[in-house]
């Protein structure tokens, strides 16, 4: 394997930044794009690759690539529409590290012949699929990295939910990047959890005012979770001040939501119960075990049934002087929880480094019911 696919297999979510000046769906996104600077500002925000569009449909040419190699040391990705032996030789010597190969236009010969002659030529072949045949079709043609992409190029349409279910169902063992549709962390964070080991994203950075900064935001961590959510307005507020992930308690509690309520798509939406999982309508289900008619101490994370993380929380309505010491002795993706507040939260994250931290009653004037000045404040607290 080269370099592209091994800078996106290390831990935790990795990012690829893409550079386009138009495309079919979107139209202009940034008709001054210049490759060579937003490639080097897209090293300093933390990509682990770079996308270049060589397509002149997309803005792009060849010439880009040339450009964005002389600026960044990154593994770049060309994209475009290739099915010829010779456009891979001439990508490999205008700079790319790895290819786009999409099974839309290739049937299994032609996409047989050219991994290939992209592996001859020293190059990655990122394989894109649309839908559950094309997958079939990546896993079987030995296809490593796989893309998973949202949008239907046909249709233009995103549909962000089929791409997930799509994502959990690669082989772990393949490196597999969602594209396309991604705007937010939370997004972000959804892909990262159906088990994308890294995600494409183009038009949102090429949107912004300041790219490099909007690459920093959507990988940022730790996530933010609000909890024990039970207004509209509270989730509003939480989301406006920049909160990924809204917790909803639907066990027994002075916190009690009478139900999960909508979230926008900058958040992910949080069922937290006790023993029974049941049939929870969220995007993520917190699971504590009953222990003496309460909560346990800590949870796990659901996607789907399935584990995604471990919550390291607290003692129930008791002191826990090992809390932090046994979240830093915590393998693997982390949510902190726990008597945390804006006061002590950014302390916490220094001495745990977590994937999430969570925070409920410290961010109340009542139970239930959120003081908008500590949402706030909790959340810049994180971010500073």
């Amino acid at each position: 394997m080269g370099r592209f696919r091994d800078a996106l297999a290390s831990d935790g979510l990795a990012a690829i930044a893409e550079v386009k000046r138009r495309s079919p769906s979107a139209g202009e996104l940034r008709p001054a794009a210049d490759p060579a600077r937003l490639s080097a500002d897209f090293g300093r925000a933390g990509a682990s690759a770079v996308s270049i569009l060589v397509d002149e449909r997309f803005g792009g040419s060849l010439d880009d690539l040339r450009a964005a190699r002389s600026a960044a040391s990154l593994p770049l990705l060309a994209k475009g529409f290739f099915s010829t032996h010779d456009e891979l030789v001439e990508l490999r010597a205008a700079g790319a590290d790895a290819v786009l190969l999409l099974l839309r236009d290739l049937d299994d010969a032609r996409a047989r012949s050219m991994l290939a002659a992209a592996s001859e030529l020293g190059l990655d072949a990122l394989v894109e699929a649309h839908d559950a045949e094309e997958l079939e079709r990546a896993v079987r043609l030995g296809a490593d990295p796989i893309g998973v992409n949202a949008r239907d190029l046909a249709t233009f349409r995103v549909d962000r939910r089929a791409q997930l279910e799509l994502v959990a169902r690669a082989p772990r063992d393949r490196v597999v990047i969602a594209e396309s549709g991604i705007e937010s962390r939370a997004q972000a964070a959804a892909a990262e959890l159906a088990g994308a080991d890294a995600v494409l994203v183009g038009s949102a950075l090429m949107r912004a005012a300041d790219p490099g900064g909007k690459l920093r935001e959507l990988v940022a961590r730790p996530l933010v979770k609000v909890c024990g959510l039970t207004r509209d307005e509270d989730v509003a507020v939480a989301a406006e001040a920049g909160a990924d992930l809204a917790g909803f308690v639907l066990a027994e509690s002075r916190r009690r939501a009478e139900r999960v309520l909508d979230v926008p798509d900058t958040m992910l939406s949080v069922a937290v119960v006790v023993g029974d999982d049941g049939e929870q309508d969220a995007d993520l289900v917190q699971r504590y075990e009953s222990e003496n008619g309460h909560r346990g101490r800590d949870a796990v994370l659901l996607r789907g049934g399935t584990e995604v993380a471990r919550v390291v929380d607290r003692a129930w309505e008791g002191d826990d002087p090992g809390h932090l010491d046994r979240a830093r002795a915590a393998r693997g993706r982390l949510v902190l929880a726990g008597g945390l507040s804006p006061e002590n939260v950014r302390a916490a994250i220094d001495a745990v480094g977590p994937w999430a931290v969570d925070a409920s009653s410290s961010l109340e004037s009542a139970p239930g019911l959120k003081d908008h000045a500590r949402v706030r404040a909790f959340v810049e607290a994180v971010r500073c």
